[in-house]
């Protein structure tokens, strides 16, 4: 099973996803700050992992780095609400696999983890 941690300070948006991607199979757990992603990452391993840009405490940005100094790093993708160049350009400097502006259509980000996934059945 394909494991995937959503991370969001709205717990209505990880709800959502964890039902959404749940339906379709996936094993959907949720964390709503940094703590908590780089916490459940370490515990649950997950495959790939939708993540907000902008949270307190500690940023998106500042997990995607520590994500990526990890042994075997997940993927990561970035979901934020504002469309900054300089954000998006830090977040693919730092291994962000891709980045999704809100508000998403479903069938869009439905594709982008499908795409991922099928990336990590093939390395």
């Amino acid at each position: 099973m394909v494991n995937l941690l959503v991370v969001d300070d709205e717990i209505e948006i990880c709800d959502f996803l964890r039902n959404f991607f749940s339906e379709k199979g996936y094993g959907v757990f949720f964390a709503t700050d940094g703590e908590q992603a780089l916490t459940q990452s370490r515990q649950k391993h997950p495959d790939l992992v939708l993540l907000d840009v902008r949270m307190p405490g500690i940023s998106g940005l500042e997990v995607l780095r520590r994500l990526r100094n990890e042994e075997n790093p997940p993927k990561v993708v970035m979901i934020t609400a504002v469309e900054d160049h300089e954000v998006i350009e830090e977040a693919k400097r730092l291994g962000a696999e891709d980045y999704i502006i809100k508000p998403f259509e479903l069938d869009y980000l439905d594709k982008v983890v499908l795409r991922k996934i099928a990336t990590l059945l093939h390395e």
